[in-house]
């Protein structure tokens, strides 16, 4: 690859990056606005015992936003703002409050992944991991779908409770 075309392939990683987080896509539905609508109660719900719930997903999606960006720019571990790494257990039932506060945390590291990849674009990079960027996105694609999946399942194992009184 020349060295001056770098920087034209920036709109096209942003593009892609925000398509699986919060543009409209051909694909469908893209991470937030599967979150969209979502109450702590719904969030917290676990299909099964052992599984993970919306909750769970939407802070690991925002942990790898930030694993992406800490490798992107070479930051040291250790400044994601929950303990821990790649998955946050979650209580059952929370607060509303805290919900809001978690998908704010997305939606930072989302912002901050974005401006990470646009300083690629003014030079401060050269060591692009294309496959960590496009990756990301990927991520949030796959991980919308399940989002989308157990919004459903709810739903349905609410209905078979009812039909079976």
């Amino acid at each position: 690859m020349r060295k001056n075309s770098f920087p034209s392939a920036v709109p096209l990683l942003l593009q892609v990056l925000d398509q699986g987080y919060e543009k409209k896509a051909w694909h469908g539905p893209n991470l937030k606005q599967s979150l969209k609508g979502v109450t702590a109660r719904e969030a917290a719900w676990r299909f099964h015992q052992g599984r993970h719930n919306i909750w769970e997903i939407a802070l690991h999606a925002a942990y790898w936003k930030y694993a992406v960006r800490r490798r992107l720019r070479g930051d040291p571990r250790g400044s994601f703002p929950l303990k821990g790494s790649n998955w946050f257990r979650r209580p059952t039932v929370s607060s509303e409050r805290a919900w809001r506060g978690d998908r704010e945390l997305l939606e930072q590291e989302h912002r901050k992944l974005r401006q990470a990849i646009a300083a690629l674009a003014r030079g401060k990079s050269r060591d692009v991991r294309w496959d960590m960027v496009f990756g990301v996105a990927f991520h949030d694609v796959y991980h919308a779908g399940q989002i989308r999946l157990l919004r459903r399942l709810r739903v349905a194992s609410r209905r078979r409770r009812v039909h079976a009184r």
